[in-house]
């Protein structure tokens, strides 16, 4: 009896209990802005999915193959690499974009991929631009090395965002 019980707790541990272990969870960084200029203005800029090296000081080059058609993919160079972007949905009505990373350049941002939105919407006379990412750090495994950790992946994308609406607001304020 105490033969077969441990036998089927055995069985229970190697077959069903790895149904209830999990990876890492998704992280969100939230960042936002306001400039000083109408929601029109600050969406020239912005809405052109291709030419974030316009105004993002991290993206030393940039190219969209479609431009702001959904599916259309950019390709940022970025200090460390390259990284590929997918747009999934553009509304210029609604002044907002989203895309995600296509595929993963660990050495140029520690994220195994991400999701992310843009947008500008008016505040006060002017506007006020939001980006917001979810993202998995760049190593999944269950004890990462910390330049691929939860820690790593949430200062990057902070930095890539706080960088980039810094250098938009700069670009469309002259300041």
């Amino acid at each position: 009896m105490i033969k077969s019980t441990l036998v089927s707790a055995l069985f229970f541990t190697m077959t069903l209990a790895p149904v209830y272990a999990h990876g890492p969870t998704p992280k969100k960084v939230e960042e936002a802005v306001n400039i000083a200029a109408p929601p029109d203005k600050v969406w020239e800029t912005v809405g052109d999915f291709g030419a974030i090296a316009n105004w993002h000081p991290d993206v030393s080059n940039s190219a969209a193959d479609k431009g702001n058609e959904a599916g259309s993919v950019r390709e940022l160079t970025l200090e460390k690499g390259i990284i590929k972007e997918s747009l999934d949905e553009y509304d210029a009505a609604a002044h907002s974009y989203s895309y995600r990373m296509d595929g993963e350049n660990l050495e140029a941002l520690p994220v195994s991929s991400y999701s992310s939105t843009i947008s500008v919407e008016a505040e006060g006379e002017g506007s006020k631009v939001s980006w917001i990412g979810r993202f998995y750090r760049g190593d999944t495994s269950n004890e990462p090395p910390e330049a691929l950790n939860d820690e790593s992946a949430i200062a990057a994308m902070t930095a890539i965002y706080q960088n980039g609406l810094a250098g938009l607001k700069k670009t469309i304020e002259g300041k």
